[in-house]
């Protein structure tokens, strides 16, 4: 439609005139893949124009595919990093580099960046891999974050323990929907609206 392809040519022009970020983000090649550095740096870029487009609360989404790893999840043979210490490399450096941006930027304090997950694996091996698990760890970075504490409680590692539901699918200690609506109270979401957006708020602490 024309109201489509002008906010295209709104964004692109924009784009064009965007301050050039000082911060080094991971390069993104065949020999080291980092295709969530590629997208948070575009988001980043798309903050910094944030006032020229007249927007004042975004909601980005970031992809990282990859982390359903029945097979290859850790690389006995050549005793090197496995896909899945591979994938979590990538992460680690991708948000790293986007909080930088965001501090350049001068807006740490305003951006918070949280990652999610359908799903664990599990602690058991399937003999190169693992298979589905129950819950999962989440990284939370952000100026207005209160960073370095691990939230919830760690799960004991034991399986058939007491945080074992079979093959090491640990017991998530912390819901999604207290994690979601603690970031929607960020967000600026009212308490009486939490109900709305996590049904089963109510049944948690």
């Amino acid at each position: 439609s024309s109201d489509a392809l002008g906010s295209s040519e709104l964004l692109s022009s924009t784009l064009a005139a965007a301050p050039v970020l000082s911060t080094a983000f991971p390069a993104n090649s065949a020999t080291t893949p980092n295709k969530l550095a590629d997208q948070l740096k575009m988001i980043a870029k798309l903050i910094s124009v944030s006032s020229t487009l007249g927007v004042k609360r975004q909601i980005f989404f970031a992809r990282l595919g990859g982390w359903d790893l029945h097979a290859d999840q850790v690389d006995e043979v050549n005793k090197a990093m496995g896909a899945h210490a591979s994938l979590l490399a990538q992460v680690s450096r991708a948000m790293n580099a986007f909080y930088d941006a965001t501090v350049e930027l001068g807006c740490a304090d305003r951006v918070t960046t949280f990652t999610a997950s359908d799903f664990g694996r599990t602690y058991s091996s399937n003999g190169d891999g693992s298979d589905h698990g129950w819950g999962n760890h989440q990284i939370i970075v952000g100026g207005a974050v209160k960073g370095g504490d691990i939230y919830g409680r760690m799960p004991s590692l034991a399986v058939n323990g007491p945080d074992d539901t079979g093959r090491g699918r640990w017991i998530p200690s912390t819901s999604v929907d207290e994690y979601g609506a603690t970031i929607d109270r960020w967000f600026g979401v009212s308490e009486t609206n939490l109900s709305t957006a996590f049904p089963n708020i109510g049944r948690f602490a």
